[in-house]
């Protein structure tokens, strides 16, 4: 039998008394989505922002508007604000943000699949990783792959800062 990747996120989420907020963007609500299909999630879900235009990042999350002027909506630099943005008024110790360009066509030279993840962590003091990837297939598929991709990773991301690694 097959481990359901999802399962395996809760567990270790559990395990490690990780709360998880999310704030995504191009991926739209799908790691909540994904987490909610299993049962007792609660203990491990606090909440989820979804925000698409640069005003909610702004309102909601307190994105820069200096930021997103020059890096623009998807970069590492939105999606790291995005994510401590999410933890701002939370009682979530872990944050996952997505911001991206889901295809089927580029925006702004930015070739379409191209996502944006950023994984916060919080105890005394936050840190964050971030990190951009491609995928591929039309644009459902990028939308399920960011989304497997943001919490499957969320482990490692973890992992590197319990042994002190700092982005």
């Amino acid at each position: 039998m097959r481990e359901d990747p999802m399962q395996h996120v809760l567990d270790y989420l559990k395990r490690h008394a990780l709360v998880l907020t999310t704030a995504e963007s191009c991926t739209a609500g799908r790691m909540v989505a994904l987490l909610a299909e299993h049962p007792g999630v609660g203990e491990s879900l606090e909440s989820g922002y979804v925000v698409y235009s640069p005003k909610a990042k702004q309102r909601l999350l307190g994105v820069s508007p200096v930021t997103i002027e020059r890096y623009g909506l998807t970069s590492e630099a939105v999606v790291w604000e995005m994510a401590l943005g999410a933890l701002k008024d939370s009682t979530a110790n872990v944050a996952i943000a997505t911001t991206g360009v889901a295809g089927p066509d580029g925006t702004d030279g930015i070739a379409p699949g191209t996502l944006c993840f950023a994984w916060a962590f919080q105890d005394e003091s936050i840190a964050v990783f971030t990190r951009s990837q491609r995928f591929f297939g039309d644009r459902t598929e990028v939308l399920r792959q960011g989304a497997l991709y943001g919490l499957t990773r969320l482990l490692h991301y973890h992992e590197r800062w319990l042994r002190g690694e700092r982005a």
